[in-house]
């Protein structure tokens, strides 16, 4: 019978008219908005918000692919499913991208104030939220958009101010004066999370410190940074350093300044660094700092914030920080002081977002004190309420978790949330420096930068006018701040209302921590907070483990007093063909976008998915997304084959007796979807893809279709294969349709139009499938391969007799027990290996002279003998392998020449000779086998 194609079945698969129009229908539908049952236990994934910093990339595409997979399988298993969306605003980054938006335009946030710039902040979130959101959904992200959040809506908003005030109240938030890691670029402290530390080839500067006795005595230190001795309070030596003994208790002149720092001793000095004696600045190392506190010594900074030198440098005051280190060593060199500079190798912090050089600087900052937080995050992964995958990770984490430093939580940015604390002009105005713009204090004839509050009043200036034109504001530590979760309307003290906010916000990564419960409705008891917490999984990648997760896990805990979530799957990185990371600059960066628009959102899932593997980095280029689409038009050119047949009749029940190929694929199915669950169940994502694909590749199109074609076109056909055909593509699109959506619901849909009977609107809340382990037979499956593996290896001998492919060989397989399987396949081996005629004997009757001039394949309990005669032409095939046996002769003996000449062997590299022996070898081993295929043509 020959199958007549429908129509309205398109000769390939085309995205383009396929995936906005499912996603809408899933839309309207309302499958993604799941619904709160109590009798079922619900599956929930709070999607890791994007930053709005502009359009999607692959690092979120790969994310939402991998939770999308694991959203649309939970659903298919009857189970409420939630997957939450949301963005983040970004903090530093976002700021950043508006500000260099606006100095296209010639304009600074300054410039505008800080009410407009906030207004031209929102318009740009505004706009890229909303291409995040449409990007998702070409991706085919299942999420429920009715609950989309972002991290400053009001509810999340809310969360972060009660949060605030609760652990202040605790005593677990707090404002204090430490070493922070300040940018100069962006502007902002920045956590010691925020900061890369890259190697750099930099010098070791020993700088002579004379004494204050005024003799020809000094003592000599080392220094990556010589511009920071203008800050130094000391000198330090280790007590145990026997070298610097008669000079403890005395005293060193700074060079340049003349400032007089006594000479101390510390345990906290390596004497095996420089010469043992360390400079000490307290205002600018964190080791310094902590050495100045033991030590009762003053801090002196040196730098304003935008990496300049300060009135305390002294001669340097307003010079860039190196240029000033220019000068310096030029003036200590000058003055003999420099006594030597030596190379040296030093681990340096940049700014994570703009890799500028970071600045440590002694700053007012509030923090959260996290050790008491850590303590029951700990627990929660020792105790496996919380599972991290993979498990290499927990090390990593506890590592972390066990040594962590009290988070700084205030940038100084303008976009993002504010820190809730106010102050009072009438109590605090003596401690509140104001920093007015620029522009208002020219008009009002105003000349200082920085006035207190107290100051402003006594000038006439009404605090709304105050308010209004504010650049910054510097508060002291002494201040007292009013903290609550709305604004305040007056001082419970005094019961003023001049009270001016915090300018600083909060880090990002603070509201980021509550996402699994802000999202929720915390801190009100919602119905969602109810029902979706604890969330199921968080999947997000490797490189945030402490960023995010080890921060939400502190949070969840603290705030609702149980785990945000069961399990952490982390992912690798992206990487391309090479295993290089991706990176503009090296061009090799994939758009996601660009990628659908040409090869197919399914695709673009296919190569993300494959080769994914917990925790580790996956490769990506355009062989595997080209490899990807080949997998589509596969799947589709499969289906299309399956539908025609399906119009052309009246589809049979299956026999209880069906012959063995239909009983090998349906075994094969079944096998499959009981590996598949069973990794998925284990988060291997990429492994259960991969079975899949081979599955439908190889044994259901290579060869089930193949062998169902003969049995449509034969006229004495008892069983039709068009049920079984049917059941196991049905099957496999349910199967595969967490990876790819779009082409199997169209697929599906077009098997559901002929044949509608007990299924569902749509494939995404079809059930999964589930494995029947009665349909696995091990037998049948080892008959069918053993069928396959004669086939190839007719395939196979072909080939290397160059025999034409449209002609048939003789072929005669020689079979005991396997006889009866053979022969009842007979007709697949005839079309498929090409063989005719094709004689099935029983092993005993294959007698000698049936090998003679014949090659013998020798297979697991099966010979299959190929008369050469009717593979080839003997006395051409002669000819040919006789000239080759002659070429190969005369290069072997060329490289035997080339081996035996000395001066060869005494000039020419090792790896020049030991390739050319290595060529002799491969040589003289084909030629080998040059003679014995000569022998076998007689």
């Amino acid at each position: 019978m020959t199958a007549q194609a429908r129509t309205d079945i398109p000769s390939s698969y085309d995205p383009r008219q396929v995936e906005a129009k499912w996603y809408r229908f899933w839309l309207e539908k309302g499958y993604f908005t799941p619904e709160i049952d109590r009798k079922l236990k619900p599956f929930a994934i709070i999607m890791p918000p994007p930053n709005v910093t502009g359009e999607l990339h692959l690092g979120t595409a790969f994310t939402a692919v991998i939770e999308d997979t694991m959203v649309r399988w939970h659903r298919m298993k009857g189970e409420p499913t939630l997957w939450l969306p949301g963005s983040d605003h970004a903090g530093i980054a976002g700021q950043n991208v508006v500000e260099q938006l606006l100095a296209t335009e010639g304009l600074s946030r300054h410039d505008l104030g800080r009410e407009k710039f906030l207004e031209r902040m929102w318009e740009w979130m505004n706009k890229y939220r909303g291409i995040i959101v449409e990007q998702h959904r070409r991706l085919g992200a299942s999420c429920d958009f009715t609950r989309e959040r972002f991290t400053m809506d009001p509810g999340p908003s809310r969360a972060v101010w009660t949060t605030f005030f609760n652990l202040y109240n605790k005593g677990l938030i707090y404002r204090g004066e430490r070493i922070i890691n300040w940018c100069p670029r962006c502007a902002t402290a920045l956590s010691d999370l925020e900061v890369e530390h890259k190697e750099l080839s930099s010098h070791l500067y020993y700088v002579r410190y004379r004494l204050e006795d005024g003799g020809d005595g000094f003592i000599t230190v080392a220094t990556t940074r010589p511009e920071t001795i203008l800050g130094d309070t000391a000198v330090a030596v280790n007590p145990r350093d026997k070298r610097h003994k008669s000079l403890l208790g005395k005293k060193a002149i700074l060079p340049a300044v003349g400032r007089a720092v006594p000479i101390i001793t510390d345990d906290a000095v390596d004497p095996s660094f420089g010469t043992g004696a360390v400079k000490v600045t307290p205002a600018h190392d964190p080791t310094d700092f902590d050495i100045a506190q033991r030590q009762g010594l003053p801090s002196i900074s040196i730098l304003n914030l935008d990496a300049r030198m300060n009135e305390n440098a002294g001669p340097y005051a307003g010079l860039d920080r190196f240029e000033c280190r220019r000068q310096l060593l030029a003036d200590l060199e000058r003055e003999k002081l420099l006594v030597k500079v030596e190379p040296y190798e030093h681990s340096v912090g940049h700014c994570q977002r703009c890799q500028t050089m970071v600045e440590p600087l002694l700053s007012k900052q509030w923090f959260v004190k996290t050790a008491p937080l850590a303590g029951p995050a700990i627990d929660a992964v020792i105790e496996r309420r919380i599972e991290i995958i993979p498990e290499r990770f927990v090390k990593v984490y506890l590592n972390w978790m066990e040594n962590i430093r009290d988070w700084c939580i205030s940038r100084q940015l303008w976009w993002g949330h504010r820190i809730p604390t106010w102050y009072c002009g009438e109590c605090d105005g003596g401690n509140i420096h104001i920093i007015l713009r620029e522009k208002f204090a020219r008009e009002k004839g105003l000349e200082q930068a920085t006035y207190q509050y107290t100051a402003l009043r006594q000038l006439e200036l009404s605090h709304e006018e105050i308010a209004d034109n504010i650049d910054w504001i510097v508060i002291d530590l002494s201040a007292n701040p009013i903290v609550s979760v709305g604004t305040p309307e007056q001082c419970p003290k005094c019961g003023g209302s001049d009270l001016l906010q915090d300018p600083d916000v909060l880090d990002t990564w603070f509201s980021s921590a509550l996402w699994t419960h802000s999202t929720l409705g915390w801190p009100e008891e919602t119905e969602d907070l109810k029902y979706f917490y604890p969330t199921a999984v968080m999947e997000t990648g490797y490189d945030i483990l402490f960023f995010w997760v080890a921060r939400m896990i502190m949070m969840g805990l603290e705030n609702t007093g149980d785990v945000p979530f069961r399990s952490v799957y982390l992912h690798g990185l992206i990487r391309d063909e090479t295993r290089a990371k991706m990176s503009k600059c090296r061009g090799n960066v994939i758009d996601p976008v660009q990628s659908i628009e040409r090869y197919g959102t399914d695709a673009l899932r296919f190569a993300l998915s494959t080769g994914t593997t917990p925790g580790n980095d996956m490769l990506l280029g355009s062989s595997k997304l080209e490899g990807s689409r080949n997998f589509t038009n596969k799947l589709w050119n499969a289906a299309r084959f399956v539908l025609s047949n399906l119009d052309s009749v009246e589809m049979e029940t299956p026999p209880d007796s069906l012959p063995i190929e239909d009983r090998w694929i349906l075994s094969r199915l079944n096998r499959l979807i009981a590996d598949v669950t069973g990794l998925l169940e284990e988060f291997q994502f990429g492994e259960a893809l991969r079975r899949i694909y081979e599955f439908l590749w190889t044994e259901y199109c290579d060869w089930y279709i193949e062998i169902a074609k003969i049995r449509l076109r034969s006229e004495e056909r008892a069983i039709s294969p068009l049920p079984v055909l049917v059941e196991v593509l049905e099957t496999s699109l349910r199967l595969l349709h967490p990876f790819m959506p779009f082409i199997t619901e169209e697929i599906w849909q077009r098997i559901k139009e002929r044949r509608p009977e007990g299924k569902p609107d749509s494939i995404m809340i079809a059930p999964y499938p589930a494995a029947d382990t009665g349909a696995c037979d091990a037998d049948i499956e080892q008959e069918m391969e053993l069928v396959i593996e004669i086939v190839r290896s007719i395939r196979n001998a072909r080939v290397e007799s160059r025999v034409a492919p449209a002609k048939y060989v003789e072929a005669i397989i020689a079979a005991s027990e396997t006889r009866h399987t053979i022969e009842a396949l007979a007709p697949a081996i005839t079309v498929l290996a090409r063989a005719r005629p094709l004689t099935i004997l029983d092993s005993k009757e294959v007698k000698g002279d049936k090998r003679h001039q014949a090659r013998t394949l020798v297979l697991k309990g099966v010979e299959v003998i190929l008369p050469l005669e009717g593979m080839m032409d003997f006395d051409a095939e002669k000819s040919r392998v006789l000239k080759e046996i002659e070429a190969n002769r005369a290069e072997i003996g060329r490289i035997e020449r080339l081996l035996a000449d000395d001066s060869f062997l005494n000039k020419a590299p090792a790896q020049i000779i030991e390739k050319e022996r290595q060529k002799l070898t491969d040589r003289r081993g084909k030629l080998g086998k040059l003679n014995e295929r000569l022998a076998r043509l007689g």
